[in-house]
């Protein structure tokens, strides 16, 4: 994929929809917090993958108007939030001791 503005818009308006799915799933099983959603990793690990295409995008030198710099800024505050949620790349989950693997899924 070209590291595009058109591009990271896309990918954040993918976002956004995702996250309107993930809470309709979770008030219709029950009213779950998105806390104790399973699906809160894979929501943190596309946040993670906008976000560094974000810092592509404004290191490649392309023009970039307000709008989306303040959303790449909005999304790089949320990342902060569920930075701890993503998946380990550094050390696969079966190289990880148990104290490390209950860390990682917040058991």
């Amino acid at each position: 994929m070209a590291i595009t503005i058109q591009n990271y818009i896309k990918l954040a308006n993918f976002y956004n929809e995702m996250t309107r799915v993930l809470s309709a799933i979770c008030v219709e099983k029950g009213g779950i917090s998105l806390e104790n959603y399973v699906g809160r990793f894979f929501a943190a690990d596309c946040l993670e993958y906008i976000v560094e295409y974000g810092n592509r995008l404004k290191k490649s030198g392309e023009q970039i108007n307000a709008e989306t710099l303040n959303v790449m800024n909005l999304f790089e505050k949320q990342f902060e939030n569920v930075k701890h949620l993503v998946t380990p790349n550094q050390k696969p989950i079966y190289e990880m001791t148990i104290e490390e693997f209950e860390k990682i899924m917040n058991i």
